[in-house]
């Protein structure tokens, strides 16, 4: 009989990352989140996965049962945001992958170190501290005897939501390479990033090839509940009127069309001529915009829909925001629309997940098992 590889799961928020490795025939066999939301979450979902709640600092490797096959790391990543403060890698929060990273070494002491590594995060981690964070972490990965190599994916390949996120994975044996960068997983600033790395990683890199994503088959209006079903503003009016011009024109576009049109819209802080303004962005591309923690009223992403020369507008749901990362309806999110978003916003999007286990971690898991 088979025996399905095993991972660690670390900063596990809800469980998404598991439902996308499980999918592709990985099992997580141990998870942990310091956020008692988050932990509440996953364990509603997975309540069959071995759970710690705590600060990652806290772990020591007596926790951590068995050999796995993989761990897999979505640290934090509020100080390496390109909205963020830019804190980098030394701040508190982001800080957390060198607690993680501690276990892994402690792990390879003991003989029980993972074959795959896998540290998820934003974009911003390239250009972090001028790429000095990123070029820490491939940097750890190498000297602990890792092959290491990023890509660069956009949920906006399988789901109606602009996210790119990084995926560093790191490997003890071998698995699915490419001869130089690739699209669209290896984007210009990937290979920019790259070109600043020490000349010791830049001789461990690989460019890990995975097999192009099919054409996405949903848009934005697919997955949203029906017009009956949702609580509609008031105060439209007063919404739109913060669009800026190019957003403007949008709109009235998409009024002039005749036809129904379903976009998505974030109020953001912009500066002109030297004040800052809240203006509404939006888009009618059949995608959503990169899901946020709804941390102050106008990170919260709205829906705008214009039909029969009426533009309506209404907040995005906790449900809607799930379907946008790839999760089925049958998810248990928290009864808080708040804690919903927030849990969303934090995660991974299982899709992507799945594909990068499919195309590549298992490859390489399975290669350690031909070896052994």
């Amino acid at each position: 009989m088979s025996i399905r590889p095993t991972a660690f799961e670390f900063f596990a928020g809800g469980g998404l990352a598991e439902l996308g490795l499980s999918a592709a025939g990985i099992d997580t066999v141990f998870a942990n989140d310091m956020d008692a939301a988050k932990a509440r979450a996953f364990t509603a979902n997975h309540p069959h996965t071995p759970f710690r709640q705590g600060d990652v600092w806290s772990l020591t490797t007596e926790d951590l049962p068995g050999r796995p096959d993989m761990a897999w790391a979505s640290s934090p990543c509020q100080d390496v945001s390109l909205a963020g403060a830019r804190g980098g890698l030394e701040a508190g929060r982001s800080g957390a992958f060198w607690g993680f990273w501690r276990l892994m070494q402690g792990l390879a002491a003991e003989g029980r170190g993972p074959r795959v590594i896998v540290l998820e995060n934003v974009i911003g981690l390239l250009t972090s501290g001028q790429g000095r964070d990123f070029a820490a972490v491939c940097t750890a990965m190498v000297e602990a005897g890792y092959t290491v190599g990023a890509l660069e994916m956009d949920a906006a390949h399988w789901l109606p939501q602009s996210r790119p996120r990084l995926f560093v994975v790191a490997t003890q044996g071998e698995a699915p390479r490419a001869a130089g960068p690739t699209q669209p997983f290896h984007s210009a600033r990937l290979v920019a990033a790259h070109a600043r790395l020490p000349e010791a990683v830049k001789a461990a890199w690989a460019w890990w090839s995975l097999p192009a994503p099919s054409q996405r088959n949903l848009d934005l209006a697919a997955i949203l509940e029906p017009d009956d079903a949702v609580h509609w503003l008031d105060d439209a009016d007063a919404i739109l009127v913060l669009a800026a011009p190019l957003h403007r024109a949008r709109i009235a576009s998409a009024l002039a069309s005749g036809q129904r049109c379903v976009g998505a819209a974030y109020r953001r802080v912009r500066t002109e001529n030297g004040r800052k303004v809240q203006r509404l962005e939006i888009r009618f591309d059949g995608l959503a915009g990169c899901l946020r923690t709804p941390v102050g009223g106008s990170s919260r992403q709205y829906v705008v829909v214009c039909d029969q020369g009426r533009a309506r507008v209404r907040r995005l749901t906790g449900r809607e925001a799930a379907r946008l990362m790839g999760v089925s309806d049958d998810y248990r999110l928290p009864s808080s629309e708040s804690a919903a978003l927030k849990l969303m916003g934090d995660a991974v999007a299982v899709p992507v997940v799945r594909a990068l286990a499919e195309g590549l971690l298992l490859p390489a898991l399975m290669d350690r098992r031909a070896a052994a």
